[in-house]
């Protein structure tokens, strides 16, 4: 079998022209980067079509450490829902240069189910990530050009400062560092760090504003830190918004590409779920609702993550209403779940496998706490056996859930035809499903609390004096009525990246948190999860290369 990008670069690219035809946006309205991506004008969001479009959610299990197929699936099913006449949109996030670069790999799909151009979006695309980077790291220059002031100085409190610095990219030596050094001119020496671009709190404002009037409203509402009377700071004390804003302007704008199929894709937006909300912004959703009759979208990482903060932050912010919900599983993920080794998920093993539907199981129930009974997708990989796929199969009619063969990766949309009937199927019983497991009113307290032991099956929550008394002072400043955006490892159902399957017994610990009183929420940061990833080991950059034709390989 061809490598993915080998499948992509031999592709036959259509004009993103014709594309926008598909979508009915008149060619002379889109803003054009390069014959093959183009962004889409605001004003072709229609608030009233939004309503009546069907959205659809692909989440997941517990993925293995090299993901499950997750926008593989979704970009599967919007093919196949169009080869059976249906009119459907991908909607996607934004590869990340960290995994591009590390472990994962990038975001585009695999096989005959991919976004193109593949290279194009997995590496610097339309220039979004650099410019939330940047807007993010003019306001770290401000605050700190602000304590050197002598006239105008703010009197922030340099040790009460949480906003960090971000870059696109896996570097944990840059996690904590001192800046300031070097004397008097050179700024004020203080601990500071970098977290990747996907967690900026502006990559999380982005993908949750309305409109640019909107976003540079939330940009304002950025924490910064105290001063030393103990007065909260924000961005807006700073005089910060209007630039940030301004350059985000394009920014702003979903972008448009295809899939092999011709499929209309738009990608726009690319926080992490393990560390952030994990979802495309409310712009791109809308933008696809307005555009066709039905969009299919992902969350990140499994439906305790993505799938939790797609239904209590973004549907809740956007008003958006789904109307059925997929899981993505594969044979060798609930193998790994049920104990089996990473070096022997290929070989059949009928007991580790029947172990693992506990996990399939508890991703189950969670969509059934917000009105969903979701269809399965059974990601197909050569390895899995005739017996296997029975067993699963079965396992889910015994529970009375749909359970379709994904092949997408191999066959495109005609692999995920079955899958797209069953969906269909699924929008059919579920109208009006959706309900937030928890009101924005509550106590901080009862929403982490009800998170933890609804999605993640924890029996306790446990807090650190250090986050007892950051949620004490977020309250104090008014803002209580916050969501909430647990950071939490993507590896288990617990906050312990070891504990495979369905973790029981277990407690949270949740160690601090953090306020995005911008993007609207809290991050309560549980366990040992880092918003700076590193490299692995062996990092996929080592294998991506460019000929002097300007060819690019090893990407995948």
């Amino acid at each position: 079998m061809k490598y993915d990008i080998e499948i992509a670069q031999e592709a036959k690219i259509r004009p993103i022209g014709e594309i926008a035809d598909i979508l009915g946006i008149p060619q002379n309205e889109l803003e054009m980067y390069g014959k093959f991506k183009a962004k889409i004008p605001l004003k072709f969001i229609d608030e009233e079509q939004v309503k009546k479009a069907k959205l659809i959610l692909v989440t997941a299990i517990t993925p293995t450490p090299a993901g499950e197929g997750k926008t593989t699936t979704s970009i599967g099913l919007a093919q196949a829902l169009n080869l059976i006449g249906k009119k459907a949109t991908v909607v996607l996030r934004e590869p990340s240069l960290g995994p591009v670069f590390g472990l994962k790999g990038g975001a585009a799909g695999g096989g005959y189910s991919q976004v193109i151009p593949m290279e194009d979006i997995n590496l610097h695309f339309t220039g979004d990530m650099s410019a939330v980077e940047k807007a993010h790291n003019l306001l770290a220059a401000l605050i700190d050009n602000n304590i050197q002031l002598k006239e105008g100085n703010l009197g922030i409190d340099p040790r009460t400062i949480a906003w960090k610095r971000v870059m696109d990219m896996n570097e944990r030596s840059l996690r904590d560092i001192v800046i300031g050094l070097g004397g008097t001119t050179e700024g004020t020496p203080r601990q500071s760090g970098f977290n990747i671009t996907a967690a900026s709190e502006v990559m999380a404002t982005l993908c949750v504003a309305n409109d640019l009037t909107d976003l540079k409203r939330r940009l304002g509402n950025i924490f910064v830190g105290y001063t030393y009377t103990d007065k909260p700071v924000f961005a807006r004390d700073l005089k910060a918004q209007g630039a940030m804003t301004a350059l985000l302007k394009e920014a702003i704008k979903p972008n448009l590409v295809q899939t092999l199929e011709g499929t209309p894709a738009i990608i726009h937006g690319g926080p992490f779920a393990n560390i952030a909300q994990g979802t495309n912004t409310i712009i791109a959703t809308k933008m696809g609702l307005s555009l066709s009759d039905i969009v299919v979208t992902e969350a990140g990482f499994a439906s305790e993550l993505g799938a939790e903060k797609f239904f209590d932050i973004k549907s809740q912010f956007g008003n958006l209403k789904t109307s059925a919900v997929v899981i993505v599983a594969t044979i060798r993920a609930l193998k790994y779940h049920g104990g089996a080794k990473l070096s022997n998920l290929q070989n059949e093993d009928m007991d580790a496998l029947m172990k693992g539907f506990d996990n399939l199981d508890k991703h189950i129930e969670n969509m059934q706490q917000f009105g969903f009974n979701p269809v399965i997708a059974l990601n197909k990989f050569d390895s899995d056996t005739t017996g296997e796929i029975d067993l699963l199969i079965n396992h889910c009619e015994r529970q009375k859930i749909k359970c379709a063969v994904n092949n997408s990766w191999a066959k495109g949309g005609s692999g995920a035809v079955d899958l797209a009937k069953m969906v269909l199927e699924s929008i059919s019983d579920s109208s009006n499903c959706f309900k937030p497991i928890y009101e924005l009113s509550w106590p901080f307290e009862k929403k982490i609390e009800t998170i933890c032991k609804l999605m993640y099956g924890a029996d306790h929550v446990e807090y650190a004096l250090k986050a007892k008394s950051q949620l004490d002072k977020i309250d104090k400043l008014g803002l209580g009525d916050l969501a909430v955006c647990i950071a939490k490892t993507q590896k288990s159902l617990s906050d312990d990246p070891v504990k495979r399957g369905r973790p029981r017994g277990f407690t949270i610990k949740i160690r601090e948190v953090e306020l995005s009183s911008g993007a609207g929420f809290i991050v309560p940061i549980a366990g040992t999860i880092m918003r700076m990833p590193g490299l692995p080991a062996i990092p996929s950059a080592e294998n991506i290369d460019i000929d002097s034709d300007g060819n690019i390989t090893g990407l995948f």
